[in-house]
């Protein structure tokens, strides 16, 4: 009898981010020290961990917002900022690095919106300017895109007319117009108002529900368990524990992992 092909469920999915061995100073005081993670396409990947633990400086470094000092770090099979000559990785050009970062969006604690142009105006800004896209053709997509976040009403509004959950909402939908295969968040939620955080994460888990790769440094521990494919915990610039989010709630092995818990365990 002829053997069976794979079901689609046995293939792998390609891998979009690769880190192997990442390391990071700042001024001499080591950030990172030796990080190995892997997000395949698809995955939700939150990394949590206390303040100063070297997660947003990783997460910045996949966008190359931060240029590492050791290791490897690859986005889509390629070294994020560097190009490799033999068996020497030399520095690629800012034109090069900018052609790696549109298949990358990255969504920030500050919602960074131009003050000046209107919603819209924000959503299709690097969509023309950047991928060349015909402005009617993007602003047909940027109202597709505020439909998507709940803020179909508000393409004509200027960011000081929003509320700080409405703006980072747009920040998203100005991530999306770009149209990347990874999406990066560095504690989208930290500058909100207690009442304004479930209306980003609910973006955020439609997003997670249609297949975006995500990269989520958070505090939101109800996201990560709900939403996330697998849970990572830094500390001291290291990956102390990795698992499913069942396995990283409900089974954690790392006393670290079970302190940093139980902090959490009476909200």
């Amino acid at each position: 009898m002829p053997a069976m092909p794979p079901t689609p469920a046995a293939v792998p999915r390609e891998i979009v981010v690769e880190a192997r061995d990442v390391r990071k100073n700042f001024g001499g005081l080591l950030v990172l020290r030796g990080v190995d993670l892997t997000v395949r396409q698809g995955e939700v990947v939150v990394i949590v961990g206390s303040s100063g633990s070297g997660k947003t400086t990783f997460v910045r470094c996949i966008n190359h917002l931060e240029k590492i000092d050791g290791g490897r770090l690859l986005v889509n099979g390629k070294p994020i900022g560097y190009r490799l000559e033999g068996e020497r990785m030399v520095a690629e050009s800012e034109r090069a690095i900018a052609r790696q970062r549109r298949e990358i969006g990255m969504v920030f604690q500050r919602f960074n919106l131009f003050a000046h142009l209107d919603v819209v105006q924000n959503i299709i800004e690097a969509p023309v300017h950047v991928r060349g896209v015909p402005k009617a053709q993007a602003v047909e997509e940027a109202h597709a895109l505020l439909a998507r976040v709940g803020l179909a009403d508000k393409a004509a509004f200027y960011p000081a007319q929003l509320s700080g959950g409405q703006q980072q909402r747009v920040a998203i939908a100005r991530a999306l117009a770009m149209k990347p295969g990874l999406m990066l968040f560095d504690e989208p939620t930290s500058a909100l108002d207690p009442e304004m955080v479930g209306e980003v994460l609910a973006v955020m888990r439609e997003l997670a529900e249609n297949g975006m790769t995500m990269v989520v440094v958070t505090h939101e521990m109800g996201f990560a368990r709900e939403a996330a494919d697998r849970v990572v915990l830094m500390d001291g610039g290291m990956i102390v524990e990795e698992g499913t989010a069942a396995e990283f709630f409900g089974a954690p092995r790392q006393p670290r992992t079970r302190a940093f818990l139980s902090r959490f365990a009476s909200g």
